[in-house]
């Protein structure tokens, strides 16, 4: 059976009741996102330590699934009513058909080879070199699969530069897929942060089934203040801006720095800031995206 997806753009404002209005109106699921993702406007709403937090985004896309019988366009004007907007916001309706949504998922993620010799591999699928260092993740509720250029920017760092016995903060963890690398890659201990506490239970199970051991994972708060021979941060651009002076404190003298999730124009506002503590390296750029790396001065 197919479905019809209602995508609408609203404000901060009718956000959370233009989705609420929905659901009440026969919306079988309903999923609220920044509408400004993947742009210089994007915003981060989760807040950091001694941070308040931001808050909702500002421009916000409403998703919305129906059942294909629905009448979705007189849906949204009844929730529209509801909130009262005098004005339909922005949309559109698609036809979503219906699939074996497990098997579709499952063929969207084949093996990442980061290098010759770091996969990340779906627990569905056999390594291709079973020599190689094997990374077994699945998609999941925290970001970092291997598969958004970000990721593969600081793994691919990882591989060239971890020796053997480094202390690592992987600060904004997601999955945990930074961390876990690092250990597998020959470092001694590693340290995950995240403010979401599913990225912190994710990123503990994925360490579980890729059998990394000397490795925690801690929402802020409750972080060991040590300082690392490496700290990597795969955030967004305004968090790295704000987390600028704990990323360098967590730093050890001669330690390392690396910083991903960085839109390629935004590359040298955040290099202009790092450089207050790092001799900075050139960036490097994949797909529009930024690495910044240095040593801590």
């Amino acid at each position: 059976m197919p479905w019809l997806t209602l995508i609408a753009d609203t404000d901060a404002e009718h956000a959370e009741a233009l989705s609420e209005a929905l659901l009440e109106l026969g919306a079988l699921s309903v999923d609220l996102l920044d509408a400004d993702a993947d742009t210089p406007d994007e915003q981060a709403i989760f807040g950091e330590p001694g941070e308040p937090p931001p808050g909702v985004w500002q421009h916000n896309r409403v998703s919305a699934l129906f059942n294909d019988d629905q009448d979705v366009a007189a849906i949204l004007r009844q929730a529209a009513n509801k909130i009262g907007l005098k004005d339909l916001p922005e949309h559109r309706i698609e036809t979503l058909a219906d699939n074996d949504w497990v098997r579709l998922t499952q063929s969207q993620f084949d093996p990442i080879p980061i290098s010759p010799r770091l996969w990340i591999v779906p627990t569905w699928h056999t390594p291709s070199d079973p020599n190689a260092i094997n990374i077994v993740l699945d998609p999941g509720l925290a970001f970092g699969t291997g598969s958004h250029p970000t990721t593969r920017l600081c793994l691919r760092w990882l591989d060239n530069n971890i020796k053997g016995g480094e202390s690592v903060l992987d600060y904004g963890c997601g999955s945990g897929i930074l961390a876990i690398a690092a250990l597998k890659l020959g470092a001694a201990r590693a340290v995950g942060v995240d403010v979401d506490s599913q990225a912190v239970v994710a990123s503990r199970d994925n360490a579980v089934a890729n059998q990394v051991e000397n490795v925690q994972f801690y929402m802020p708060n409750y972080a060991p203040k040590d300082t690392y021979d490496v700290v990597v941060a795969n955030i967004l651009t305004n968090p790295l801006r704000m987390l600028a002076p704990l990323l360098a404190n967590a730093t050890r003298q001669g330690g390392r720095i690396v910083l991903s999730g960085i839109l390629e124009e935004q590359a040298q506002d955040v290099m202009d800031i790092y450089a207050q503590w790092f001799d900075l390296d050139a960036p490097v750029f994949e797909d529009g995206w930024s690495c910044l790396s240095g040593t801590k001065r």
